[in-house]
């Protein structure tokens, strides 16, 4: 009797899973953000140069979140990558197409002063992402080697 089957199709499906929710993440960053041209959006502003590298982050990212196996989590344990995901959309979208900045800030509050802040918005969003992938990344090497906060062995500085 081996255990390896179940143990490789749950690893295939994993993968397959995390492929499949980049190609997701890609669609529902660039799509409506216009970074993927198709007719149903269209933009004012260009693409500036860095967002294609912060949607590709954001992808790379997403696909190592889910490909990554962690345990079961209980409440607020596990960071989603979905505040990043969100956050990239707004930092890598049209400032002048964004409804919401128009509201707020006008046509040229949008250009003045949301365009120069959505490099640090990218920044924020890869930041998240990073942190959840890191955090899942121990949670599933805790879980591998049974370890818990309180039998980690201590090491003093001298």
């Amino acid at each position: 009797m081996t255990t390896t089957v179940p143990s490789a199709r749950y690893t295939r499906r994993r993968l397959v899973r995390a492929a499949l929710m980049g190609v997701l993440t890609l669609v529902v960053v660039s799509v409506p953000t216009d970074i993927i041209d198709t007719p149903f959006f269209s933009r004012e502003v260009p693409v500036r140069w860095w967002e294609y590298p912060v949607v590709a982050v954001t992808v790379v990212l997403t696909v190592a979140w889910f490909a990554i196996q962690a345990p079961p989590t209980t409440g607020r344990a596990s960071r989603h990558p979905l505040g990043g995901v969100l956050l990239t959309v707004f930092a890598v979208g049209c400032p002048v197409c964004n409804k919401l900045v128009l509201v707020a800030l006008g046509t040229s509050g949008a250009l003045g002063l949301w365009a120069p802040l959505q490099p640090f918005l990218a920044l924020v969003s890869l930041t998240l992402l990073t942190a959840a992938v890191v955090q899942r990344r121990r949670r599933s090497a805790c879980s591998a080697e049974a370890c818990a906060p309180e039998a980690q062995p201590t090491t003093a500085r001298q």
